[in-house]
């Protein structure tokens, strides 16, 4: 898939910041995986690659591929940014997917490990009580880079191109879900960047493995006041 009308790459260095092509697919499941446990790669936790990358990033490759962005350096991919502004269409497609992932998921469940078993266990009985609640009518994005590229001025420049495709397209607000070690750093940091954290809740899935405490926070930011990113912190990456 080409550019949509009247966007352009936007380069730093050896680093293309760019709107996603129908042959970053790959691309995108692999960094989704590589950066799946708090910025490192998910296999400690959960073994199987490929659902986890169906799980959290098909809709936005396969559906909705247009409010996608990707990072791409030495001619692969690096980090992506997956947005949505069609809530409904996302909802409509996780409804029947997500059926499907779970079936997979039980016909291989007998030959996982027992952390890839406590993962599964976690996400059916706990996740949806530690996802803090969303804003369903308002774009949502999700970003993540792997560590080698991570920096504040990429990260903005990400974010910024995003940010400036809700604008033109007539959108009044995004929001975010981000993860954080620190409730206290992560909200001042978020304000910063002109978000406003909207509600926040404990994430344990990683609490044998992670020695702190680990928040995911909703954050939304008001385009009307200012369509850009700003500050001088980076966003943590997930």
């Amino acid at each position: 898939m080409g550019l949509p009308p009247g966007e352009k790459d936007t380069v730093r260095g050896a680093v293309t910041i760019r709107f996603y092509r129908a042959e970053d697919r790959e691309g995108v499941r692999r960094v989704c995986a590589d950066t799946g446990f708090l910025g490192s790669p998910i296999d400690p936790v959960f073994e199987d690659r490929e659902l986890f990358a169906d799980y959290l990033t098909s809709y936005y490759t396969d559906k909705e591929p247009e409010s996608t962005l990707v990072c791409e350096a030495e001619g692969r991919i690096v980090g992506y940014l997956t947005g949505c502004r069609n809530f409904r269409a996302k909802f409509r497609y996780h409804a029947f997917h997500n059926m499907g992932l779970f079936l997979r998921a039980l016909m291989r469940y007998p030959f996982y490990r027992p952390a890839s078993r406590r993962y599964l266990h976690w996400l059916l009985w706990k996740g949806w009580r530690e996802t803090p609640r969303s804003l369903p009518s308002v774009p949502h994005f999700h970003f993540n880079i792997l560590a080698p590229w991570r920096s504040v001025s990429r990260t903005r420049q990400m974010i910024d191109l995003f940010l400036d495709y809700l604008v033109r397209k007539g959108e009044r607000a995004v929001c975010g879900q981000i993860v954080v070690f620190d409730r206290r750093r992560g909200e001042k940091m978020f304000e910063r960047y002109g978000f406003r954290v909207i509600d926040r809740a404990e994430v344990t899935k990683y609490a044998d493995r992670f020695p702190g405490s680990v928040y995911l926070c909703t954050v939304v930011k008001d385009l009307r006041e200012n369509p850009r990113l700003y500050g001088s912190h980076s966003l943590s990456d997930e």
